[in-house]
C-alpha cells in the first residue's frame, strides 16, 4: 500500500518514494522552520538553537537517539491528531493473525491496551516511553500499530493516530461488524463463497477451527451453537467498536440519555414517578444486556469467535479459537483446558449456563437470550418407599432437608426387602440343616414380608426448567458376533424418548444414594431443543462408551406425543379448552380482524417482528393469512428439524491392551445445515466437507439441536 496524499513540499515532489530517512529529515526541517505539520509539534528552545546552528538535516539514527525532540507535550499533541502515515507500505498483511489472545509477547501481560505490530504481527503492551511497543518500534523500525481493543491505528515512536482508508480491511479482520441487513442476508446467500488473503475460497460460517490439543469438543460445540439462528444473530449484532458506534455505543448513549431525562423532571405524583422509574430501569437493564462491556469475558470471547466465523473479510480461511479456549479455562477453573479431553454434552450444558449468567441472566424466565431460545419446562414426579411410621435418624433428616431444597422426595427408603430373593435361593430340603434353624429362618422371613406390607410410597411432583434433555441409551450387548467383534445395536429415537412419555417411571438415585422412581412430563418445549445422548459411563476402573446407533429423522421429527401442557390436567374439559386455545383462526376470521387484533395475533405466537414496518392494513391482512396458513400449523404441531449434530468417533484400535480410554482417544465431529442451499457439511477441526443427510441419522450422535418448524420463517 502506498501513500496517496498529494505532495505538500518541494522535498516530496522531488522524491518519488518516501523513505524513512527522507521523511524524518522533512519532519525535522518542518520543526526547524516553524512549519505546521500535523504530525510534529513546535520544538523547544534548545532544539531550535541547535537547528539554527546546523541547518542541515540530521540522519535518521541521530533523530531516534535524540530524546529531546519528542517531549511529553509534543507526544500528547501528536497523539491527538489523526493524519495519514508515510509508513503504510511497510504493513505486511500475510503475518497478521488477530485470533490469538491479546497479550504482550514480552511481558505476557493482558489488558485493554495491547497493540499489534502491523509489520511483524507481534503483540506489545502500551505505546508510551519505556513500553514494549515503543521499544520495539525504536529497535526494529516498525512504525504502524493497531489497538487490539479499540481498532485505532497509531504510528510509533512519534505516537500519532493514523486514519487511512487503506486500513479498513485490517479493521474489519480485527473486529467484524454486521448491520441488520447483513445478518438477514446470511441465510439468503446460497453458496456465496469468500476469498481470503491467499486466494483460498471459503463459505462464511462454515470454516474450520484449529485444534489446540484435545479441544475438538470445544470446536464441535461452538460450531453447533454458531448455527442456532437467534443466538447467532444476537452475537453478530452485539459486536461493535468502543468509540460510540455500534450496539455498545448506542446502548451506553441511550442509558445516559435516559438517566439525564429522569433527573430533569421533578413534578408529578409519587405513583407516576415510581412507574416511570420502574419502566426506565427495565429499559436500562435491557440496554445493558446489549453492552459488551457489561458482559463476562467468556461472553465477549464467544461473541468475537462467532463474528469471526461468519466474516467474509478474513485474511485466512480458518479461525483459531485460542482466545475463547483461554476464557473457558479461566471461567471453569481449569476444568476445561488445553490438553484434557472432556464430554461435549457436559460442556454444552456448562457453556449455555455460563452464557446465560454472563449476559446478566437470573432465575427469572426470559432474563437472557439463552433462556428465550433453549429453555423449556418439565414436570418431575418422584416416588420413594418408606416404612409406615418409621423414625427418621439425624443423618436421614439431613438428607431429607437437602432433598426438600432440591424439590425431590425426602423420605427414607426401606432396603431390607431386596434380600428376599437371596433367602429363597437357599436349600430348604429336609435334613439339610437343623429344624430349629429352619424355623427361625422362616420366622424372620415372615417378619420381613409383614414389614414389606407396611411399606408406603410417597409421591411428590415439581416443575423445573431445562436447557437440554438427557436421554439414556440401552446397554450394549455383552456377547460378540460370529467374527469376534461386538454387535453394535440400533435403536430408534422414539424408543429412547420413552423416558419422557409421561407414564414410564425410571430408576433414579436421590440425595444420599436413596433409590427412587421418577416420571418426566414435558410441559413446554423450546423453539430450539437440545438432546444429549448419554453415551459415556464411568466406573471405578475406566470410562466406557455405549456405541449404540440412535436413528432419527433429519426433518419433521414429531414430538407432540411427548408434550403435556398444563391445560391438559383437567380431564377432557381441560383438553378441549387447550385445543380450543391452540386452534388457529380461519382465513375468514383473520380477514374480519382489525389492525390491532392482527398485530395481537402475531404477538400471541411470538412473531410480532413480521409486522414491523407495515403501515397498510391490506398488507398486514395478507401477511397474517400467509402466517396462519403456512407457518402456524407447524408451530402448533411440535415438529422439529435438525440444525446441528455432534458425533463422537473412536478409532478401530481403541480397546486393545495399550489403548483403553474411548473418551481420551476419540474425536468429535459436527454436522451443520446451510439454510440457503439446504446442504449439510461435516466439520472436524480444520476439515470441512459436504456430506449426505442420509448418513447423519445413522451416525454415533452425541448432542443434537433441533429447530421448531416455522420459527425461522
Amino acid at each position: 500500500t502506498t501513500d496517496q496524499r498529494a505532495p505538500t513540499s518541494l522535498a516530496e515532489k522531488a522524491a518519488p518514494t518516501l523513505l524513512p530517512s527522507t521523511v524524518i529529515a522533512k519532519e525535522w526541517k518542518d520543526m526547524s522552520t516553524g512549519g505546521t505539520s500535523a504530525d510534529a509539534a513546535a520544538p523547544n528552545e534548545e532544539t531550535a538553537a541547535v537547528v539554527k546552528a546546523d541547518p542541515s538535516p540530521p540522519s535518521a539514527a541521530a533523530i531516534v537517539a535524540a530524546p529531546a525532540v519528542t517531549s511529553s507535550s509534543s507526544s500528547a499533541a501528536a497523539s491527538s491528531t489523526s493524519v495519514s502515515c508515510p509508513y503504510l507500505d511497510t504493513v505486511n498483511r500475510t503475518l497478521l493473525d488477530f485470533d490469538f489472545e491479546p497479550a504482550c509477547s514480552i511481558t505476557l501481560a493482558r489488558g485493554p491496551h495491547i497493540y499489534g505490530c502491523l509489520v511483524c504481527g507481534k503483540f506489545f503492551r502500551g505505546r508510551g516511553r519505556s513500553t514494549p511497543a515503543h521499544t520495539h518500534s525504536v529497535e526494529s523500525g516498525h512504525a504502524v500499530y493497531v489497538h487490539l481493543t479499540r481498532g485505532t491505528f497509531h504510528c510509533l515512536p512519534d505516537d500519532y493516530t493514523v486514519n487511512d482508508p487503506s486500513l479498513d480491511d485490517i479493521r474489519a479482520a480485527l473486529n467484524p461488524t454486521y448491520t441488520a441487513e447483513d445478518v438477514r442476508s446470511l441465510d439468503r446467500n446460497a453458496g456465496l463463497l469468500a476469498r481470503d488473503l491467499f486466494g483460498r475460497r471459503y463459505l462464511p460460517g462454515f470454516v474450520g477451527l484449529n485444534n489446540l490439543n484435545k479441544t475438538d469438543y470445544v470446536n464441535a460445540t461452538v460450531q453447533a451453537l454458531a448455527h442456532v439462528r437467534p443466538l447467532r444473530d444476537f452475537f453478530l449484532r452485539l459486536g461493535g467498536p468502543d468509540d460510540g458506534n455500534g450496539a455498545a455505543g448506542n446502548a451506553r448513549a441511550a442509558i445516559a440519555k435516559s438517566e439525564q431525562s429522569a433527573d430533569g423532571g421533578k413534578d408529578g405524583g409519587a405513583k407516576k414517578k415510581s412507574r416511570k422509574k420502574r419502566k426506565r430501569d427495565e429499559e436500562n437493564r435491557r440496554r445493558r444486556r446489549l453492552d459488551p462491556s457489561a458482559h463476562s469475558p467468556l461472553v465477549r470471547a464467544f461473541g468475537d469467535l462467532v463474528r469471526k466465523m461468519w466474516s467474509d473479510r478474513r485474511f485466512k480461511s480458518t479461525v483459531d479459537p485460542h482466545a475463547f479456549v483461554v476464557a473457558v479455562a479461566d471461567a471453569s477453573d481449569k476444568r476445561y483446558r488445553v490438553g484434557r479431553q472432556a464430554e461435549a454434552g457436559e460442556f454444552m450444558a456448562w457453556l449455555l449456563h455460563q452464557l446465560h449468567v454472563g449476559l446478566g441472566g437470573t432465575r427469572k424466565h426470559g432474563s437472557s437470550v439463552v433462556h428465550d431460545i433453549f429453555q423449556g419446562n418439565v414436570e418431575v414426579t418422584t416416588r420413594q418407599r418408606r416404612k409406615r411410621g418409621a423414625t427418621v435418624s439425624s443423618k436421614a433428616k439431613s438428607v431429607a432437608s437437602a432433598a426438600e431444597g432440591g424439590g425431590a422426595n425426602s423420605n427414607k427408603v426401606e432396603e431390607e426387602d431386596d434380600d428376599d430373593d437371596d433367602d429363597d435361593s437357599e436349600d430348604d430340603r429336609a435334613g439339610s440343616e437343623d429344624e430349629e434353624d429352619r424355623r427361625s429362618r422362616e420366622r424372620s422371613r415372615a417378619e420381613r414380608r409383614a414389614a414389606a406390607e407396611e411399606m408406603i410410597v410417597d409421591e411428590t411432583s415439581n416443575t423445573t426448567r431445562f436447557l437440554q434433555l438427557t436421554l439414556d441409551i440401552p446397554e450394549k450387548p455383552l456377547f460378540k458376533d460370529d467374527e469376534g467383534g461386538l454387535v453394535i445395536p440400533q435403536e430408534p429415537l422414539v424408543s429412547v424418548l420413552r423416558k419422557f412419555d409421561g407414564e414410564t417411571f425410571c430408576d433414579a438415585v436421590g440425595p444420599g444414594g436413596t433409590a427412587q422412581k421418577r416420571r418426566y412430563r414435558v410441559r413446554k418445549l423450546p423453539d430450539y431443543l437440545v438432546l444429549h445422548l448419554n453415551r459415556f459411563r464411568r466406573n471405578e476402573f475406566a470410562v466406557e462408551k455405549n456405541p449404540t446407533i440412535v436413528a432419527f429423522p433429519v426433518k419433521n421429527l414429531d414430538l407432540g406425543r411427548y408434550v403435556f401442557p398444563d391445560g391438559g390436567k383437567g380431564g377432557n374439559n381441560g383438553k378441549k379448552k387447550e385445543k380450543e386455545k391452540k386452534r388457529p383462526p380461519t382465513e375468514e376470521e383473520v380477514r374480519s380482524m382489525s389492525a390491532k387484533e392482527l398485530r395481537s395475533l402475531l404477538e400471541r405466537y411470538g412473531r410480532s417482528d413480521l409486522a414491523r414496518g407495515i403501515a397498510e392494513k391490506s398488507e398486514l391482512v395478507q401477511l397474517c393469512v400467509d402466517f396462519v396458513a403456512r407457518t402456524l400449523p407447524d408451530l402448533l404441531a411440535d415438529k422439529y428439524d435438525l440444525v446441528a449434530n455432534v458425533t463422537h468417533h473412536i478409532p478401530a484400535e481403541v480397546g486393545k491392551e495399550e489403548r483403553r480410554d474411548p473418551l481420551q482417544e476419540g474425536s468429535y465431529r459436527c454436522h451443520v445445515r446451510h439454510g440457503a442451499s439446504n446442504k449439510w457439511y461435516q466439520m472436524q477441526d480444520l476439515h470441512v466437507e459436504e456430506t449426505m443427510p442420509q448418513l447423519i441419522g445413522i451416525s454415533e450422535s452425541y448432542v443434537m439441536i433441533f429447530e421448531r418448524k416455522g420459527v425461522a420463517m
